[in-house]
Protein backbone atom coordinates (compact mmCIF):
# COMPACT_ATOMS: atom_id res chain seq x y z
CA UNK A 1 0.00 0.00 0.00
CA UNK A 2 1.29 3.45 -0.93
CA UNK A 3 -0.15 6.67 0.39
CA UNK A 4 0.53 9.94 -1.41
CA UNK A 5 0.26 13.41 0.10
CA UNK A 6 0.67 16.49 -2.09
CA UNK A 7 1.69 19.93 -0.88
CA UNK A 8 2.88 23.23 -2.27
CA UNK A 9 -0.14 24.47 -4.17
CA UNK A 10 -1.45 27.99 -3.90
CA UNK A 11 -2.18 31.25 -5.64
CA UNK A 12 0.51 32.88 -7.77
CA UNK A 13 0.63 35.59 -10.41
CA UNK A 14 1.37 34.78 -14.02
CA UNK A 15 5.09 34.42 -14.54
CA UNK A 16 5.64 33.20 -11.01
CA UNK A 17 6.81 29.84 -9.69
CA UNK A 18 5.55 27.11 -7.41
CA UNK A 19 7.05 23.83 -6.26
CA UNK A 20 4.75 20.91 -5.61
CA UNK A 21 5.84 17.96 -3.52
CA UNK A 22 4.39 14.48 -3.22
CA UNK A 23 5.38 12.54 -0.14
CA UNK A 24 4.93 8.82 -0.55
CA UNK A 25 4.66 6.34 2.27
CA UNK A 26 5.40 2.68 1.77
CA UNK A 27 8.46 0.76 0.73
CA UNK A 28 7.32 0.48 -2.89
CA UNK A 29 8.08 4.14 -3.62
CA UNK A 30 11.58 3.58 -4.94
CA UNK A 31 10.36 1.01 -7.46
CA UNK A 32 7.29 2.90 -8.63
CA UNK A 33 6.86 5.14 -11.59
CA UNK A 34 5.50 8.49 -10.41
CA UNK A 35 3.62 11.25 -12.11
CA UNK A 36 1.88 14.57 -11.75
CA UNK A 37 -1.51 15.15 -13.33
CA UNK A 38 -3.83 18.10 -13.41
CA UNK A 39 -7.51 18.64 -13.90
CA UNK A 40 -9.07 21.98 -14.66
CA UNK A 41 -12.82 22.58 -14.28
CA UNK A 42 -14.73 20.96 -17.13
CA UNK A 43 -11.64 19.24 -18.50
CA UNK A 44 -10.23 15.75 -18.33
CA UNK A 45 -7.33 14.90 -16.09
CA UNK A 46 -4.09 15.10 -18.03
CA UNK A 47 -0.50 14.03 -17.53
CA UNK A 48 1.80 16.91 -16.67
CA UNK A 49 5.02 15.00 -15.99
CA UNK A 50 6.17 11.50 -15.18
CA UNK A 51 9.38 9.99 -13.87
CA UNK A 52 10.41 6.35 -13.81
CA UNK A 53 12.40 4.60 -11.09
CA UNK A 54 15.43 4.89 -13.39
CA UNK A 55 14.97 8.63 -13.77
CA UNK A 56 13.48 8.73 -17.26
CA UNK A 57 11.09 11.63 -17.54
CA UNK A 58 8.20 12.66 -19.73
CA UNK A 59 6.68 16.12 -19.87
CA UNK A 60 3.53 17.35 -21.53
CA UNK A 61 4.27 19.60 -24.50
CA UNK A 62 2.45 22.46 -22.81
CA UNK A 63 4.90 22.53 -19.90
CA UNK A 64 8.21 21.69 -21.57
CA UNK A 65 10.82 24.29 -20.78
CA UNK A 66 8.83 25.53 -17.78
CA UNK A 67 8.25 22.53 -15.49
CA UNK A 68 10.72 20.01 -14.12
CA UNK A 69 9.97 16.74 -12.35
CA UNK A 70 12.42 15.14 -9.95
CA UNK A 71 12.48 12.48 -7.26
CA UNK A 72 14.39 12.10 -4.03
CA UNK A 73 14.42 8.43 -3.12
CA UNK A 74 15.94 9.07 0.32
CA UNK A 75 13.04 11.40 1.16
CA UNK A 76 10.35 9.37 -0.65
CA UNK A 77 9.40 12.55 -2.49
CA UNK A 78 8.59 13.51 -6.04
CA UNK A 79 8.62 17.19 -6.83
CA UNK A 80 7.29 19.34 -9.64
CA UNK A 81 9.05 22.65 -10.10
CA UNK A 82 6.77 24.99 -12.04
CA UNK A 83 8.22 28.17 -13.49
CA UNK A 84 6.78 30.83 -15.79
CA UNK A 85 3.30 29.87 -14.73
CA UNK A 86 0.36 30.83 -16.92
CA UNK A 87 -3.35 31.18 -16.14
CA UNK A 88 -3.89 28.03 -18.24
CA UNK A 89 -1.90 26.11 -15.63
CA UNK A 90 -4.69 26.66 -13.12
CA UNK A 91 -5.97 23.26 -12.01
CA UNK A 92 -6.01 20.72 -9.23
CA UNK A 93 -2.74 18.84 -9.38
CA UNK A 94 -2.62 15.18 -8.40
CA UNK A 95 0.25 12.84 -7.65
CA UNK A 96 0.11 9.33 -9.06
CA UNK A 97 2.16 6.22 -8.39
CA UNK A 98 1.92 3.20 -10.65
CA UNK A 99 -0.17 2.01 -13.55
CA UNK A 100 -1.63 5.25 -14.89
CA UNK A 101 1.76 6.90 -15.29
CA UNK A 102 3.37 3.66 -16.45
CA UNK A 103 0.91 3.50 -19.34
CA UNK A 104 1.40 7.16 -20.14
CA UNK A 105 5.16 6.84 -20.30
CA UNK A 106 5.27 3.49 -22.09
CA UNK A 107 7.66 0.61 -21.58
CA UNK A 108 6.90 0.25 -17.88
CA UNK A 109 4.77 -2.35 -16.16
CA UNK A 110 2.91 -1.50 -12.99
CA UNK A 111 0.05 -3.45 -11.50
CA UNK A 112 -1.03 -1.08 -8.76
CA UNK A 113 -2.27 2.49 -8.97
CA UNK A 114 -2.36 5.12 -6.24
CA UNK A 115 -3.51 8.75 -6.17
CA UNK A 116 -3.08 11.62 -3.82
CA UNK A 117 -5.93 13.90 -2.79
CA UNK A 118 -4.81 16.79 -4.99
CA UNK A 119 -3.59 20.33 -4.41
CA UNK A 120 -5.02 23.47 -5.99
CA UNK A 121 -2.83 25.68 -8.16
CA UNK A 122 -4.30 29.01 -9.22
CA UNK A 123 -2.45 31.37 -11.54
CA UNK A 124 -3.86 34.87 -11.81
CA UNK A 125 -3.37 37.07 -14.86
Amino acid sequence: QVQLVESGGGLVQAGGSLRLSCLASGSAFSRNVMGWYRQAPGKQRELVAGISFSGRTKLADSVKGRFTISRDVAKNTVSLQMNSLKPDDTAVYFCNAGRTTAQAMGGIIATTDYWGQGTQVTVSS
